[in-house]
């Protein structure tokens, strides 16, 4: 299991916004997310599309791009996502649709995207009807991607309902935060409930 750092580091792999005016770490991993989530307002289609451009030398080693997506809200990320998906594809990445609360109940459009971003509140994040979108998501061979882990132990449970990499700010404000190990410990001790 990846752990991709908010903080860009040399030694880690990274998820990357436009706001962070940062490149991807050399040889490492990296994953390209909107920021739409932190920065609603500055947003648009067209800088996004425009960034993933100039990051177009780092694609090779981008595991995903995610879609815009609107917090907590699934019907909403769905109508900006949609027109999007096939952007992201044209531009030549990976294209991650964000899973936010109420996913359950809409029409997903499987085959329009190659990988699932965990976002969404903290109750639905740990529901049952995550749990069946993520068995979903793996189904059609997915890559499923959680956020917001700041903790080994939101760790552990990203690797337990079957998720490959997470990502979180933790590095940001606890530098010395072993987040290596993080992922050492989930390799080394895999969750017998994993699906």
């Amino acid at each position: 299991m990846l752990y991709l750092s908010g903080k860009v580091r040399p030694d880690l792999p990274a998820m990357v916004t436009p706001r962070m005016r940062q490149l991807p770490p050399g040889g490492q991993p990296w994953a390209a997310d909107n920021g739409r989530y932190a920065s609603p307002h500055e947003y648009t289609d067209d800088k996004y599309l425009e960034w993933l451009a100039k990051m177009a030398p780092y694609r090779d080693r981008c595991l995903f791009a995610t879609a815009p997506d609107v917090w907590g809200h699934a019907l909403a990320t769905l109508m900006l996502s949609e027109p999007m998906l096939p952007r992201i594809r044209a531009a030549g990445y990976r294209v991650a649709l964000v899973a936010q609360d109420g996913l359950e109940r809409q029409n997903v459009p499987w085959n329009d995207f190659d990988a699932l971003f965990i976002g969404g509140t903290d109750p639905w994040r740990h529901s049952d009807a995550l749990r069946l979108i993520v068995e979903q998501a793996r189904l059609y061979g997915k890559w499923v991607h959680m956020g917001r882990v700041n903790s080994l132990r939101r760790m552990k449970y990203a690797e337990s309902i079957g998720c490959d990499s997470a990502d979180g700010t933790i590095l940001k404000y606890e530098p010395s935060a072993d987040v290596a190990e993080w992922m050492h410990h989930v390799i080394r001790n895999p969750s017998i409930w994993r699906p």
